[in-house]
């Protein structure tokens, strides 16, 4: 791994970015988040992007990309291959924890397309269990949006802004920070649910319609 990194840091501008962008797809279209985690790329991006090498705002906007795409992608193949998929060898293996994403799917819904995202095996697999169970569409995208602009953005700076300690930041991503950046991203969705509820319940009052005036 430390070779795989030392070699993404020391390449030109354009294969950053490309390497960049397809290890954060690939890791929920293809399932290669088994083997590298796509959070390390956008770490790593971020620190490429610290020493001057790329931009900033356009290496978190192709992250974003890369993870909102990749969890597509991710959707479709479990919408088509559906339990086929399970079966491979790759995921047999994992069955106990299958079954884990798949009932935490079933209990939140959307909630844990959102949520899935800041966690590495929930992340390769949440947007084929969300095809496999058939979650409309226009549900999935926005709750994969939504969790892949909070956790493209946040790992992108933090890699920025971790530089040169880029290392001792890849041993803790996915664990701790991963736990830091998904809580505030909870208190954000709770925030948001709330807000919801109370523009519904003031709009309610006025959708009533009017007691008619009693006859004179």
């Amino acid at each position: 791994m430390t070779g795989f990194i030392d070699g993404l840091l020391n390449v030109s501008p354009l294969v950053a970015y490309i390497a960049v962008f397809c290890l954060v797809f690939a890791e929920d279209a293809l399932f290669v988040g088994f083997v590298i985690p796509g959070e390390t790329a956008a770490v790593l991006g971020g620190v490429v992007a610290s020493r001057g090498e790329v931009q900033l705002v356009p290496m978190m906007a192709l992250v974003v990309a890369a993870a909102i795409t990749g969890d597509t992608a991710g959707y479709e193949v479990g919408k088509h291959l559906g339990t086929r998929m399970m079966k491979t060898r790759l995921l047999a293996r994992h069955s106990g924890r299958l079954e884990n994403a798949q009932d935490f799917l079933r209990r939140k819904g959307g909630s844990a397309v959102f949520l899935g995202r800041f966690t590495a095996f929930f992340r390769a697999v949440m947007p084929a269990l969300a095809g496999t169970s058939r979650m409309p569409y226009g549900r999935f995208f926005a709750y994969n949006a939504a969790g892949g602009l909070t956790w493209g953005i946040g790992f992108v700076l933090l890699g920025f802004l971790a530089g040169n300690s880029y290392e001792a930041v890849a041993q803790a991503v996915g664990r701790d920070l991963a736990v830091v950046i998904a809580a505030l991203a909870v208190a954000a969705l709770v925030a948001w649910h709330f807000q919801a509820r109370r523009r519904k319940q003031r709009q309610r009052p006025a959708n009533r319609p009017q007691d008619s005036a009693p006859n004179s």
